[in-house]
């Protein structure tokens, strides 16, 4: 009888590994819905809040170690609203920030509220030494649609590419970052279509039909993963055919790689695994980029659809902006980045 009761709580404690791995709160923001966030080699956090509706009080933030939040790079370039003059010295709808060697790439979708794009979408590099802007890269005509939301993207210093998702339409985009010309890839292909207009989660339907989202570099195998928000595959091409094929080439050499649960943001670790959320559940996921095996990593109430991934200092950092909650104003909630630790 021992024994069985020792098998029968050693089973419950393994079962529960996930609920008690530590989940630290590193900032709060009440009304505010925080999408993006990045760390630098430094340790500096950076967020964003998009403007999907009025109220938004800044568009990019730095946050000290106590978790406050200050306008980034000052707040004149987060004053803008809507009807009022865009320049290139204001974020008019920023919806990703990532750090790369001490610059912070800005993406500033320029479609505001999901009205259109207003002005063709920018990428503004800020030098994090001087916090001035260093480079300013505007999408071509050519490279976005008027329905375009360009999501997010992944620095490759390998090959000096910039890689992005555009949810809006979908398809993908590459960035020589020396000549600043853009080129976009898989328009409207089976691999970047959203799969399905709606999400299922325990408080009910949400409706919504969102392309190629998610998207992660593995810099050690020289591949691109990417994942449509509304749907469950996940699929993959190495840089060298992205960067050097013909949209034909690029076409047959995109690769299925798995079923996995809908996720938004995903970020592949050093030792090559992928890690990715379970938003109708409430989880975070990490696939083995080699083996196909995927598991649960986080799970619990401190995960409300996690947004967007960021990892230093063997930490897991990530943005709860519970989109599916949201069905009207916000000013009650409670918007998070948390961190995890990767061991």
């Amino acid at each position: 009888m021992k024994k069985f009761l020792f098998t029968i709580c050693m089973l419950f404690l393994i079962s529960c590994k996930t609920e008690q791995k530590k989940i630290t709160e590193v900032a709060s923001f009440k009304g505010q819905q925080v999408t993006g966030v990045t760390v630098t080699n430094q340790g500096k956090i950076f967020a964003n809040f998009p403007r999907w509706r009025q109220g938004v009080k800044n568009s990019v933030v730095q946050i000290d170690k106590n978790g406050a939040a200050t306008p980034y790079p000052n707040k004149e370039w987060n004053t803008w609203r809507m009807n009022t003059p865009i320049t290139d010295s204001v974020f008019v709808a920023i919806q990703s920030v990532v750090a790369f060697d001490n610059f912070l790439y800005v993406l500033d979708t320029r479609n505001p509220f999901f009205k259109g794009v207003q002005s063709n979408p920018r990428v503004f590099v800020f030098d994090l030494n001087t916090n001035k802007v260093d480079r300013i890269y505007t999408l071509s005509k050519d490279s976005f649609h008027k329905d375009s939301y360009i999501n997010d993207l992944r620095i490759d210093a390998k090959n000096n590419k910039a890689y992005f998702t555009d949810s809006g339409h979908a398809g993908l985009l590459i960035l020589d970052l020396t000549s600043g010309v853009f080129k976009r890839v898989l328009d409207n292909h089976t691999s970047t279509l959203a799969e399905t207009n709606h999400l299922n989660f325990d408080g009910g339907i949400w409706n919504n039909t969102v392309h190629s989202d998610g998207i992660a570099l593995d810099t050690n195998k020289n591949i691109l993963y990417y994942h449509s928000l509304t749907g469950y595959n996940l699929y993959a091409i190495s840089t060298e055919i992205l960067i050097n094929g013909s949209e034909k080439e690029i076409q047959e050499n995109v690769q299925f790689i798995k079923k996995t649960p809908a996720p938004d943001g995903m970020i592949v670790d050093k030792s090559g695994n992928l890690y990715l959320a379970d938003l109708e559940k409430n989880k975070i996921m990490k696939l083995n980029t080699t083996t196909h095996k995927i598991e649960v990593f986080a799970e619990g109430t401190k995960i409300k659809w996690a947004d967007t991934f960021s990892i230093y200092n063997n930490e897991l950092y990530y943005t709860n902006s519970r989109i599916n909650e949201v069905n009207g104003p916000i000013d009650a909630l409670n918007f998070t980045i948390n961190k995890i630790s990767l061991d």
